[in-house]
């Protein structure tokens, strides 16, 4: 992200999405069909292609506070001005300001980077990509399915993120990963989510296999 990321902070207009939460290096494709955003597309689409995903938060009643840059990477524009757009997650951001708030949200905002770390993030990486390994074995097992992963990151902290991009149906808890400054701190968490998962998945495969025998 050459182009934006050389000034720690910038203008950027700002997308609140309720329940999702973009992760640097996740792609996520849009239907902007409200006609605020797209006005905001089309102002976004003329400049650098960038802009900020927030998560709404319900129970606030606003965007969370720290969200991720997306870069256009496909659009197509449809024929009534709708927008089906694919996006990628880039950087990292925090919201400084609102310098406005319509017809869109527009903000100051400050780049933010995982902080160096005392632990070994390679080796939580190693016990991550162990524990997801058990989880999808469990869930085959159970479900008699064939799960196709994709390529892997093999670097801790983008592992960090692909993992956390795929905690689906639980954005809090995505939200607090994309917070976290530490990356052996979001895979530790990332860890003990996966081995709640492992052990839910392996009473379930025992009970399965226990009736079946029965």
């Amino acid at each position: 992200m050459s182009s934006s990321s050389s000034i720690s902070v910038r203008e950027l207009p700002l997308f609140p999405l309720p329940e999702v939460v973009l992760f640097p290096g996740q792609s996520l494709p849009l239907h902007i069909f409200e006609y605020r955003y797209r006005m905001m597309i089309n102002t976004v689409l003329e400049s650098d292609g960038y802009f900020g995903v927030l998560m709404w938060d319900s129970e606030a009643g606003q965007p969370t506070n720290v969200g991720c840059c997306a870069k256009i990477v496909q659009h197509h524009r449809m024929p009534d001005d709708r927008f089906k757009l694919l996006t990628l997650g880039q950087q990292r951001f925090r919201v400084l300001e609102y310098i406005r708030q319509t017809p869109y949200r527009v903000g100051l905002v400050e780049w933010i980077e995982d902080e160096p770390s005392n632990d070994a993030p390679y080796l939580l990486a190693t016990e991550v990509r162990e524990l997801l390994d058990d989880v999808v074995r469990l869930s085959q097992k159970l479900t008699e399915q064939e799960i196709e992963l994709p390529q892997i990151p093999r670097s801790p902290i983008e592992l960090s993120y692909w993992i956390a991009s795929n905690f689906q149906g639980a954005s809090g808890e995505q939200q607090a990963l994309l917070e976290t400054l530490d990356t052996a701190a979001r895979l530790r968490r990332e860890a003990e989510i996966l081995s709640s998962t492992r052990s839910q998945l392996a009473a379930r495969t025992v009970l399965k296999e226990t009736f079946n025998q029965s």
